[in-house]
């Protein structure tokens, strides 16, 4: 039988061998196979402010796995390219990823439109989260998380929202509620984020990434804290996502590769033998480079003029 387990109201079917392009974490609700990209709800409906997260890596692990966009019911694999699984690279002095790294469901990066911000249309994927509470994740866990601000990457010509959130569960959870309470509480953290998503394609032939708004962490309310009534700017790119997936749904927008067979589609009864007669496997056997990639800051500050969170 296939190995499950319970995240919050939500069972994960695991098949296929991890570490192999066939791997897949399907989910599940009340026996029925749902989306995680469409299904379940970006609001988790038990406090102001406390949206629902997917964590696709958890802290400090090196497999790109992500929501499968153009997979029926959208299931959680491992991100392939160039026919090779991705793994992300150990960029000095990071190990794997920062935080538990996920996505926002019911919300879409808009390909089709360019943000006035980053002048770049969206990269065609959920929105991204970071939780940076303490408490590593597992792949395939609902969150809720609160949201704290956001960062613009410039990835390969698409925008690539970062939204920065904490586990509502984390012990400072009460004491951090927006950017600059990350810098208090976890100083170093945004630096370190800004850094490694600078940096760790480089490793693989890329060109360091860069940045909307100077490389800017945005408020969760406002960008600047003199305006009289601060844009709520980490939230109006949340909203404006769920919109842009809202329009999706709808056949408002051009939906391209995206799977969408959501909650209550007619054909969505032939997914429970798609799962139900798959196998867990045991990791596959496999060389991860372990190497650490040292990369010299110096040339690249001179390029960025990026030296501290607080840098004009």
């Amino acid at each position: 039988m296939p190995a499950s387990n319970t995240t919050s109201n939500y069972t994960l079917r695991k098949a296929g061998q991890p570490f192999t392009a066939n791997h897949r974490i399907w989910f599940e609700r009340h026996g029925q196979p749902i989306s995680p990209f469409h299904d379940i709800p970006l609001r988790a409906h038990d406090g102001e402010g406390s949206l629902n997260m997917v964590v696709e890596i958890p802290r400090w692990t090196n497999a790109k796995f992500e929501i499968t966009r153009g997979e029926r019911i959208n299931p959680i694999g491992q991100n392939v390219k160039k026919g090779q699984l991705r793994f992300t690279n150990n960029c000095f002095p990071y190990r794997g990823y920062l935080w538990n790294y996920g996505a926002f469901p019911q919300t879409w990066e808009d390909p089709h439109h360019v943000h006035p911000d980053t002048g770049l249309p969206g990269d065609n994927d959920p929105l991204d989260v970071l939780d940076i509470g303490h408490a590593i994740g597992t792949t395939g866990e609902v969150k809720r998380v609160k949201v704290l601000g956001i960062i613009g990457l410039l990835d390969g010509g698409e925008t690539d929202w970062k939204v920065i959130a904490i586990d509502l569960r984390d012990a400072l959870a009460d004491k951090v509620n927006d950017i600059d309470d990350v810098e208090e509480y976890f100083p170093g953290l945004l630096d370190a984020t800004r850094d490694f998503f600078r940096i760790y394609k480089i490793p693989d032939g890329e060109e360091p990434n860069e940045f909307a708004l100077s490389g800017k962490f945005m408020n969760k309310r406002g960008s600047e804290t003199n305006t009289p009534e601060p844009q709520r700017y980490a939230l109006s790119v949340i909203a404006s996502c769920q919109v842009a997936w809202k329009r999706l749904i709808f056949g408002a927008a051009g939906r391209g590769d995206i799977s969408m067979y959501v909650l209550g589609h007619p054909n969505q009864t032939v997914f429970s033998g798609l799962f139900m007669a798959a196998f867990y496997l045991p990791p596959a056997d496999i060389t991860l480079d372990e190497d650490w990639h040292f990369i010299s800051r110096k040339e690249l500050d001179l390029t960025t003029g990026w030296v501290s969170v607080d840098a004009e």
